[in-house]
């Protein structure tokens, strides 16, 4: 059965060729023009991923996707205008998975939605971690610490998976780039420091003193069971 992509963009240029380069490579393709048909759209047929633009009339792209993650872990890759750093990380806070600046290739939107759909779905493994009070599961893709289940971004759960699966290894903001987003070459790092600082929000007792997501003066980040 072929993957659901809902592309939400209002301007219709964009709907139309995101729509038919994702058909093209198999992908089944739902679109809407605001924020108020996206809702209706996933309401209606959830998908496996969304393509979202954050400037968009009605409900902005920040308020669909606020929206779907209160209800679902669908991942999310957000569009932006060029330059505009501040509308990526307030959106990578909110848990979307990946960023694409306008103006870009439609192949590498395709590209991106691969790497994020295959990331969600990943390799599970050797099964279950447990580091103390902290238990990951891939195959089942949940996260327990003390027995109360986490809420995590499919992004989220890939890199606390990486820390887990790599205990006390330290690993560049690169490094995690080309390991769990597979894009370096004009990846943003801030895009691994928002991310970090949200897992931390949901780990840590005191996420602004980490005690086991630290971070390596100049180096990157490692984790502490």
């Amino acid at each position: 059965m072929s993957e659901r992509v809902l592309v939400v963009d209002d301007e219709p240029i964009v709907r139309e060729v995101l729509g038919r380069y994702l058909e093209r490579e198999g992908f089944e393709v739902g679109t809407a023009a605001d924020g108020e048909e996206a809702i209706e759209r996933f309401a209606d047929a959830p998908p496996d991923l969304v393509v979202l633009d954050l400037m968009m009339p009605k409900l902005d792209g920040a308020g669909v996707l606020s929206w779907i993650r209160r209800r679902a872990p669908t991942p999310v890759i957000m569009l932006t205008a060029r330059g505009e750093e501040t509308d990526r990380v307030v959106g990578l806070e909110m848990g979307a998975d990946d960023y694409v600046t306008k103006p870009f290739s439609p192949r590498e939107v395709v590209a991106r939605v691969r790497a994020v759909l295959r990331r969600s779905g990943s390799d599970p493994g050797n099964g279950t971690i447990e580091l103390g009070d902290l238990e990951v599961d891939p195959w089942s893709r949940l996260a327990a610490l003390r027995g109360r289940r986490l809420t995590l971004t499919p992004k989220e759960f890939d890199l606390l998976h990486h820390f887990a699966s790599n205990p006390r290894v330290v690993f560049s903001r690169t490094e995690l780039l080309e390991e769990l987003w597979d894009f370096a070459f004009d990846g943003d790092p801030s895009t691994v420091t928002v991310h970090v600082r949200r897992l931390r929000e949901k780990i840590e007792d005191d996420p602004s003193h980490p005690r086991h997501l630290v971070t390596v003066w100049g180096v990157g980040y490692r984790f502490d069971p």
